[in-house]
């Protein structure tokens, strides 16, 4: 044998007996000897108590899932036991969290490319203690140190870590958050048996679940929930899978839910991907309570207060979208109150606010329901909803405030259609259709327009929630609203080719209907032609001061009405009559006074005056005063109604006549019975 070949023999020969003796000594090594060297260095590093408090381990082996040479080299599979980290010093918890036993292993090769991969950790009875302080301090968020002390030139480590999946068991997590105002405690135990997916997408997932069912893991663990959560009482349960997949999207990990957080309850079922990157979650949605305003405390979305709801939908959301977070809630059916709703609803988390942006659609919509909207509902929903009734007993104008606070937290543009509205059998209204805009606390809703027996309310609403008290104006034209439409169970209205048209202009400032109305300035003009009048119909309208009235002027008789017109004028809250007239066969009968809306206070004469010599001459002229509340008619106490006076009356409306001219506009062909009267009073005579 050569020396050269000696020397390469002799130098394999040590080469292969260092290998076995390290791999001897790392196999027989005690891991235990350096466990305080590990906790005084992670301990440095976390910036807070670490320890290993049990055996730890390291055992080597072979990877035969790698294929072909990579088979061959042995990975170490690490165990630790009775393990801890600590809180911050401020934290009233001292325990971050405790592990019974962590396992993981390393992938060698990984290292070579200054990666720490690790395919898997499996956690064994995991418990955490979460919380942060209202100043934003967390326990989550380790301290590094001193930053000033740190070397700018210092750069970043070229070492990375990369974690598969996590796997757990039994365990708790307590969260206590002072900036969202949640207190809350779960606890995760393993279920008898695990539940398959597919199983329970049958059983309660919507049919885009159930055609989209991947490789989805089982459901291993229950979980329940208790504490409170912005202010409201939470107790929930649920089932989780047992394997956490951080960046996989094709490995999606099991949820089910059913919590409830006040009057709020919430049911769940779906999954969620790519926790680490702020992925998705795909869930279909069951929700419901006693108003879509209570939502604004658990959520931050600005909703309308409403009757009782519930709705069924499909949401999906995505966290890691550059615009913002996305929830988008689609193809949801539900109820709110009596009414049934439909539709699709997307919240984007953008800047400078989040946006609001979907249609919905009512197939048919109590006009009961739309109460609450301007807190006109009764005392008894107010108090199922949790909502302080604030209506004095003595008011019939609604006082309770919109929530124009929360209307600068985000912008919206819904659209939304009601395709029937109901009142009561005898006097519906046929559809309704709005687009609202909300931007940076600034209320437009245009359209606003209701379908009304034949006709329509077309109507804009602006309300400026930027300022307080809130300036708001509302414009309002109401065209070619059938008479025998609108009070179809009226025998004498049947045959009726009349119409109701008007014009509504009105502006206020204050936070509420009445505010806002005890403020108005603007004017009221409405025109109806060939109608009648009885007491039958004060009575299906539910007004019991008009049925009085019409029984003191017409006794019980359906009585024709030619033509009734109004020109109202609102100066500071308080309504005047420029014109009200009801034009009959036998007379005019005047309308004259005021309507205070500022308190609610009513004094309105009610003066027949004949039109010839006929026994209606002998009626005698009427008053209504009071409140709206509590209207209180009666006779006056002065001499019979003039006779013959219609035409001196006529005189004195010749201004107010021509405006009242534009709302003539006959859609049966025929002349409006209105334009002769109209005229007749233009000219005054």
């Amino acid at each position: 044998m050569t020396r050269t070949r000696k020397i390469i023999v002799w130098t394999l020969g040590i080469l292969i007996a260092l290998c076995v003796v390290l791999i001897v000594f790392v196999s027989t090594f005690d891991w235990n000897r350096l466990k305080p060297t590990i906790n005084d260095r992670a301990s440095s590093a976390l910036n807070r108590p670490f320890a290993i408090n049990g055996n730890l381990g390291v055992d080597w082996r072979r990877e035969t899932d790698q294929g072909g040479w990579r088979a061959w080299i042995p990975w170490p599979h690490i165990s630790a036991e009775n393990i801890e980290i600590g809180n911050p010093q401020w934290a009233s918890n001292p325990r971050f969290v405790h592990l019974d036993r962590v396992q993981l292993r390393i992938s060698p090769l990984a290292l070579l490319g200054r990666q720490v991969y690790i395919p898997r950790i499996d956690l064994t009875k995991p418990e955490a203690n979460l919380q942060r302080l209202a100043d934003g301090r967390n326990t989550w968020t380790f301290d590094q140190g001193d930053k000033d002390k740190k070397d700018p030139n210092e750069q970043p480590s070229a070492w990375t870590v990369d974690i598969g999946t996590i796997g757990f068991d039994a365990g708790r997590v307590a969260y206590d958050d002072d900036i969202v105002q949640a207190d809350v405690k779960t606890t995760i135990t393993s279920l008898d048996a695990p539940i398959a997916y597919a199983d329970l997408v049958g059983q309660a997932g919507n049919q885009r679940q159930r055609y989209n069912i991947k490789q989805t893991q089982a459901l291993q663990f229950g979980w329940t929930v208790t504490g409170r959560y912005k202010g409201q009482p939470v107790d929930g349960n649920g089932k989780i899978g047992g394997l956490l997949a951080l960046h996989d999207p094709d490995a999606p990990f099991p949820i089910q839910a059913d919590v409830r957080a006040g009057a709020t309850h919430l049911n769940v079922f779906g999954t969620l991907t790519e926790p680490l990157k702020l992925g998705a979650l795909d869930l279909r949605l069951k929700l419901s309570g006693q108003s879509l305003a209570q939502l604004y405390r658990l959520t931050g979305v600005t909703l309308p207060e409403t009757a009782p709801y519930s709705t069924d939908g499909h949401l999906t959301v995505v966290l890691n979208d550059p615009a913002g977070s996305r929830f988008q809630y689609e193809d949801f059916s539900g109820k709110v109150g009596q009414s049934d709703l439909y539709g699709s609803l997307q919240f984007v988390g953008g800047k400078p606010r989040a946006k609001l942006t979907g249609e919905l659609t009512s197939n048919q919509l109590l006009f009961a329901d739309l109460a609450p909207l301007i807190g006109a509902d009764s005392a008894e929903q107010k108090q199922a909803r949790g909502e302080e009734n604030k209506q004095p007993a003595d008011k019939a104008l609604p006082v309770s405030e919109f929530r124009t606070d929360r209307w600068r937290a985000m912008d919206a543009d819904v659209k939304f259609t009601g395709k029937r509205i109901v009142q009561n059998a005898s006097l519906p209204l046929s559809d309704l259709y709005l687009h609202l805009k909300l931007t940076d606390g600034v209320l437009l809703i245009d359209p606003l327009r209701f379908g009304a027996a034949g006709g329509a309310l077309n109507s804009t609403v602006r309300l400026e929630g930027d300022k307080s008290p809130m300036p708001a104006r509302l414009d309002l034209h109401i065209r070619g609203v059938k008479l025998k439409q609108l009070f179809p169970t009226v025998e004498a209205m049947r045959d009726s080719f009349g119409e109701l048209n008007g014009d509504a202009t009105m502006a206020g400032t204050g936070n509420s209907i009445a505010a806002l109305l005890g403020s108005s300035n603007g004017e009221l003009k409405v025109l109806m032609n060939d109608g009648s009048i009885s007491r039958s119909l004060m009575e299906i309208a539910g007004l019991n001061v008009g049925n009085y009235l019409v029984s003191r002027l017409f006794g019980d008789d359906e009585v024709a009405i030619n033509c009734a017109a109004s020109d109202l004028q609102v100066k500071n809250g308080l309504m005047k009559t420029r014109v009200f007239v009801f034009d009959t066969d036998n007379a005019l009968i005047q309308v004259d006074g005021t309507v205070n809306l500022a308190n609610e206070q009513i004094d309105l004469s009610i003066e027949p005056h004949s039109k010839g010599y006929r026994i209606f001459s002998l009626r005698s002229p009427l008053y209504v005063r009071g409140t709206l509340k509590d209207p209180s008619p009666g006779v006056k106490a002065l001499p019979l109604a003039a006779r013959g006076a219609a035409a001196a009356l006529l005189a004195t409306f010749a201004a107010p006549a021509a405006g009242l001219l534009a709302l003539v506009a006959p859609s049966s062909g025929q002349e409006s019975q209105c334009t002769p009267l109209l005229e007749q009073m233009k000219r005054g005579n």
